[in-house]
């Protein structure tokens, strides 16, 4: 049984979604507070969570920020707000899906349908080998980068950097740690080394394919969202 978490201060939304979430067939638990609902998304307990923007504590923004350093765990945001400027920050940050308040329950559980289903299907793939984001699949065991049908020659270092950024997917990676990863723990050297492979990938990639596929967390490191 899947298991879904609703972060959610308003009482009545939150027990109405809980309840047609369990006729569903879901497991459901709730956080009424953001800090709350950070510790037990966190857990790694949960399938899915719906996480409401205004919250008490932490508000929703700050708690996918925050789990996006660890956890790509689907999440679907809520909030009363229709403004392009917190639809575009919650996607730029990890969310999977947006619904702006209020909604109708026959789409909420149509989106929690197809968000689940993605997840299922990516790791299925992921059991493969196989990584994909904006378009762009790695092979693990064929070590091959393509972009829908057509393939991206890469370096064997630039593979293996794109392949831990893939694997990382929603999680923020410092430079330190990809250098750890992509380089091994005995490199000497400069981490703007990190910076110049995030170029080359860049260039053959975003560059030419007209994508987004590795975002820049400032005073952080990169991500593929």
């Amino acid at each position: 049984m899947s298991r879904i978490l609703v972060v959610e201060d308003e009482f009545q939304i939150a027990r109405f979604v809980e309840l047609e979430l369990t006729h569903e067939g879901y497991d459901v638990e709730k956080a009424d507070n953001g800090r709350q609902g950070l510790e037990m998304a966190e857990s790694g307990s949960f399938d899915l969570m719906i996480l409401d923007i205004m919250l008490p504590e932490l508000n929703g923004l700050e708690v996918l920020r925050r789990l996006r350093k660890s956890s790509d765990l689907p999440v679907i945001m809520l909030t009363a707000r229709d403004s392009v400027p917190d639809k575009v920050s919650g996607l730029d940050m990890g969310a999977n899906d947006y619904m702006t308040k209020p909604f109708a329950i026959e789409e909420l559980l149509a989106r929690v349908r197809s968000v689940m289903r993605n997840a299922r299907e990516r790791k299925e793939m992921e059991a493969e080998g196989k990584y994909e984001s904006c378009g762009v699949i790695v092979d693990t065991a064929r070590r091959t980068a393509a972009f829908g049908d057509t393939p991206i020659e890469l370096t064997n270092r630039e593979f293996e950097l794109l392949v831990t950024l893939m694997q990382n997917r929603t999680i923020v990676l410092s430079r330190e740690t990809l250098l750890e990863k992509v380089w091994g723990y005995n490199y000497v050297g400069e981490t703007n080394i990190v910076d110049v492979y995030i170029r080359y990938l860049r260039s053959k990639i975003d560059d030419v394919y007209g994508i987004n596929l590795i975002s820049t967390v400032r005073g952080v490191g990169y991500v593929i969202k």
